[in-house]
């Protein structure tokens, strides 16, 4: 008679378990589940992949065809935001104060050809959420109408095409009526690119641009962009680039009285004062002997 204690396996059900350990051991009737169909765990991991990467592909494809500014803006946008962190190392201090609709007009120090990437990048965060909008800038006219991915950057951005000689009151006009219709206007005022510290002169055509639209006026300095007067050499330079916002500048005051030239400068100067606060730098005043453009002889007939 042989002895068994309830609860603890003999030798033959331990041979069992151990033959069922081994390496070679199969599950009964594994083959035929691998003939009916069934898949590996690997192929099942890769399928699970896919199916990440499909859903993935069909959020991004749905955002860029629903976008409100259009797919090509989106496609924009998102270069923008890839490569402005990843070249520039850009740092935004606060959210965008911009409007998520209705007319405003942005003022920029100018100092490298970057200079709309940054803002593009930066200006989509605002503080009521995620939101693209493009800020049309007035650009050179040889850049708007040139080929290759320049151009098609400048007209996705609807850039306002302007002469370099200033005698055309053309652009100037078609920024107000962009204004009136309520979109967002972006102007540089010192006019060029400043390679220097402090701002230069600010351009009257920003006072008058801000007057005859009474839209608010929003200042905003861009620190340390990578200098140049290329439009290829700066988006190649690497560098540590922050964005500061300011609150609308108000300019009611000034509302409904006649745009002559003074008025235009202490306005212009104003401007001037409130971009420069937020870079810590100088602004130069503008003087009224400046050589007068095509947006002050505007106004000086109204």
């Amino acid at each position: 008679m042989r002895l068994v204690v309830f609860g603890t396996p003999d030798a033959e059900q331990l041979k069992q378990r151990a033959a069922h350990r081994t390496p070679g051991f199969k599950v009964p009737g594994s083959q035929n589940l691998r003939k009916e169909g069934w898949m590996s765990p690997d192929e099942w991991g890769l399928l699970i992949l896919g199916m990440y990467a499909a859903t993935g592909i069909a959020v991004v494809g749905w955002q860029c065809l629903h976008c409100p500014a259009g797919w090509d803006v989106w496609v924009l946008c998102l270069i923008a935001r890839l490569y402005s962190p990843l070249m520039f190392n850009q740092r935004i201090r606060a959210k965008c104060p911009f409007p998520n609709e209705g007319a405003a007009l942005v003022i920029i120090n100018h100092r490298s050809p970057v200079d709309p990437m940054i803002i593009l990048s930066g200006s989509q965060e605002k503080r009521t959420g995620h939101f693209i909008r493009i800020v049309e800038f007035m650009t050179a006219r040889e850049y708007v109408e040139i080929g290759g991915p320049i151009g098609w950057i400048c007209r996705t951005m609807k850039s306002i095409p302007v002469d370099r000689n200033g005698k055309d009151i053309g652009p100037a006009k078609e920024a107000l009526r962009r204004l009136w219709a309520g979109h967002l206007v972006g102007i540089f005022p010192e006019g060029r690119i400043n390679l220097g510290n402090d701002l230069l002169p600010g351009n009257p055509g920003v006072a008058w641009l801000a007057l005859r639209s009474e839209a608010p006026v929003f200042p905003m300095f861009i620190h340390d962009a990578p200098l140049g007067t290329s439009m290829v050499a700066p988006f190649l330079t690497r560098a540590y680039t922050q964005v500061t916002w300011g609150e609308p500048i108000d300019l009611s005051e000034y509302y409904g009285r006649k745009p002559t030239p003074p008025l235009l400068a202490e306005v212009t100067d104003l401007l001037m004062e409130r971009l420069a606060e937020l870079g810590h730098v100088k602004a130069s005043p503008c003087s009224e002997a400046r050589p007068i453009n095509a947006e002050v002889r505007m106004a000086e007939t109204g």
